[in-house]
């Protein structure tokens, strides 16, 4: 049994924080033992509402097509159950993964390809993904949380193209995305040029949508469906427009305080700009949502044309939160993530001596501000805390605790191999994560929890 090691002192370069270096095993143990699968978190909201479970899918490795099963393993047991299976699989998919528990119901949402895969023209790709909803209670009841139709005429509150990253919101109305659209792409095969952009959009559950049966898909869903960030193949140098959209999430649980009292629903992500040389530059965007989402905007039809992207609504309001491109380093990285109150948004940019670390900044703009003074840089983007008090994030082998009031870091866990897809549950207790170990022989993902404990004031 290893002791608790002796507290020492970093010195990091030019007055970096102190660090307290705490045991490797302090408080982790391993949840899952099966040789047989893969066990990925994949970065989501894998808690389920009271903490018990966790979601995870078991792909085989970087060919997401052959991801066949959706589960959950109770961390106090480690029994694990199936929540869903795909039906007849083959070598062109479906592909079913990347699982997010609701956080406040027991329902896991996930990417779903197509359901019977034939060949190349249906199998699973980018532009050819859902969001499935099952249920947590192992009973495979399936239902899809985006419609998708991608023959015309094309239908408001339907998507054209593939869902993926799906992230619940705080209260369970609504979910946020990453898309690609298979319509505008083979627009773009057949006159030339590239046009398979990713943005970002929303569904709105409660509004159920329906379109004519799809080959690949199913014709009712639960939601409507939105873009929500406008993107152009062709950005004009210097200004705000952007050519692709990702790293998204919710800003706050529930969306950022205003002035007014009043909260408003938004998701922060990176987009690709151009400096004012041409040259492609990565930066932190907010987009806020508005309420009603059946209102076309002003850049065109909700539900897209044969040569152009599904518009967003009225009301949308895309901003820019930094401006890098003259920086020393410039640009922006990773997954923009906010604190549940929705008061600070953390992505990672580069410091003055060229290390990632994690920056904060409002939604409302600002200065951002560094939260991390890590030697060599940090790894991962942050996760918060539910207090917003701490962010975790990986560097090395080590999990590193950052305390965003003070600055000062410490390490939960310093182990190899590397651990990656951190989550903290609802109640702030546990913090779980994958990291790969031989099993049987076999280099397998398997699941990790670690206890914490918020340091005394």
């Amino acid at each position: 049994m290893q002791q608790l090691m002796d507290v020492r002192l970093l010195l990091c370069l030019g007055g970096m924080l102190l660090l307290n270096t705490l045991s490797s095993s302090a408080g982790e143990r391993q949840i899952t033992n099966d040789a047989n699968y893969n066990h990925e978190l994949d970065n989501n909201d894998n808690f389920s509402p009271d903490d018990r479970f966790l979601a995870f899918d078991t792909r085989p490795g970087s060919d997401l097509s052959q991801a066949r099963v959706i589960a959950k393993v109770e961390i106090a047991t480690g029994k694990i159950t199936t929540l869903y299976k795909a039906n007849d699989p083959n070598e062109f998919g479906p592909g079913v993964l990347a699982a997010s528990f609701s956080h406040v119901r027991d329902e896991v949402i996930f990417i779903h390809g197509p359901l019977n895969p034939t060949g190349a023209d249906d199998q699973y790709e980018k532009h050819r993904r859902i969001g499935a909803i099952v249920s947590g209670d192992g009973s495979g009841n399936l239902k899809f949380a985006d419609a998708r139709n991608t023959k015309p005429p094309f239908v408001p509150g339907a998507l054209r193209g593939g869902t993926h990253r799906h992230e619940w919101s705080g209260d369970g109305r609504w979910v946020g995305f990453t898309y690609n659209d298979a319509v505008v792409r083979a627009h773009g095969l057949k006159i030339g040029k590239e046009l398979d952009l990713r943005t970002i959009g929303v569904t709105k559950l409660g509004s159920p949508v329906t379109v004519p049966k799809p080959p690949q898909f199913r014709e009712r869903g639960e939601g409507f469906s939105v873009l929500v960030v406008a993107v152009t193949p062709d950005p004009e140098p210097g200004s705000d427009e952007i050519s692709y959209a990702a790293g998204d999430s919710w800003v706050g649980r529930n969306g950022y305080p205003l002035s007014n009292g009043k909260r408003q629903l938004a998701r922060a992500f990176i987009g690709t700009a151009r400096d004012d040389d041409g040259k492609p530059i990565d930066d932190l965007f907010i987009v806020d949502i508005p309420e009603d989402i059946s209102k076309p905007g002003p850049l065109g039809p909700l539900e897209g044309t044969a040569t152009r992207f599904p518009a967003p609504p009225a009301g949308t309001v895309q901003r820019r939160l930094t401006r890098t491109a003259n920086k020393k380093y410039p640009g922006c990285e990773g997954i923009a993530r906010s604190s549940h109150e929705g008061t600070q948004i953390a992505f990672r940019m580069r410091d003055e001596n060229g290390d990632w670390q994690i920056f904060l900044i409002s939604p409302l703009g600002g200065p951002p501000r560094q939260a991390t003074k890590i030697e060599g840089g940090v790894d991962t983007d942050a996760r918060w805390h539910p207090s917003g008090d701490f962010i975790a994030c990986v560097a090395g082998n080590k999990i590193l605790v950052t305390d965003v009031r003070s600055g000062d870091s410490r390490v939960l866990i310093d182990r190899a191999p590397a651990p990656f897809a951190l989550v903290w549950s609802h109640d702030g207790r546990t913090i779980a994560y994958n990291r790969k170990v031989q099993t049987a022989g076999k280099d397998i993902t398997q699941i990790f929890v670690s206890d914490f404990e918020t340091p005394a004031q």
